[in-house]
């Protein structure tokens, strides 16, 4: 039997996610659903191991070879990007990017550069950069609906899923920026190396898509 094909996980909602659908294909994840406070765990009929990681972290694993996939958000890949292959979207932990202003607020009028604030700086950029716009990015790490309310900026690039943390807020989506869910990433010499193992897989997981 050969080493165990390695996946990092996004710790959380996407980690729970991606153990029903390893169960629903049939494999036993008792290990990795009673992990107490384990980050690697055996999936034996899978040939699998399992480790738990943040979103940002399971790109660095499978970057650089330490785990050969990975299941992480499209937010993440977007804003880390990184050589890696993009193989499946899951399909699940779906919401989208979008610019949100305060209510009422014609974000787009006038001609003077555009404040925006937000966790994710190189996706905001890559968008205004797409439609020709300057404008100044301030990263924030924390609630960036406070950005438009202390008027540190015009609007924020955010991750929305229903927007009533916006709505409560007296903010508003006005654009859509980019679909997200979670999409299944393998490290590049491991899909060359191990491409049969990894394309059974692959397999099964779309079958059960």
């Amino acid at each position: 039997m050969s080493k165990p094909l390695r996946i990092a996980l996004t710790k959380g909602r996407l980690e729970k996610d991606t153990v029903g659908l390893l169960e629903k294909l049939g494999f036993d994840c008792t290990a990795v659903r009673e992990k107490g406070r384990k980050l690697i765990l055996p999936v034996p009929d899978a040939n699998l191991e399992v480790v738990l990681a943040k979103a940002n972290d399971v790109i660095t694993y499978v970057e650089h070879g330490v785990c050969d996939m990975g299941v992480v958000g499209k937010d993440t890949i977007m804003e880390m990007k990184g050589k890696f292959f993009e193989l499946v979207d899951l399909g699940f932990g779906r919401c989208k990017f979008a610019l949100a202003t305060k209510k009422g607020f014609d974000f787009y009028s006038g001609f003077g550069i555009k404040t925006i604030a937000t966790k994710y700086p190189n996706v905001a950029r890559s968008f205004f950069e797409a439609k020709n716009m300057d404008t100044e990015i301030i990263k924030i790490e924390g609630s960036v609906e406070l950005a438009p309310l202390l008027e540190l900026a015009d609007g924020i690039v955010d991750i929305v899923e229903t927007g009533t943390t916006l709505k409560e807020n007296g903010l508003e989506v006005i654009e859509d920026v980019a679909p997200i869910s979670a999409r299944l990433i393998a490290n590049t010499v491991s899909l060359k190396l191990r491409h049969k193992e990894i394309e059974n897989l692959i397999k099964l997981i779309e079958e059960n898509l």
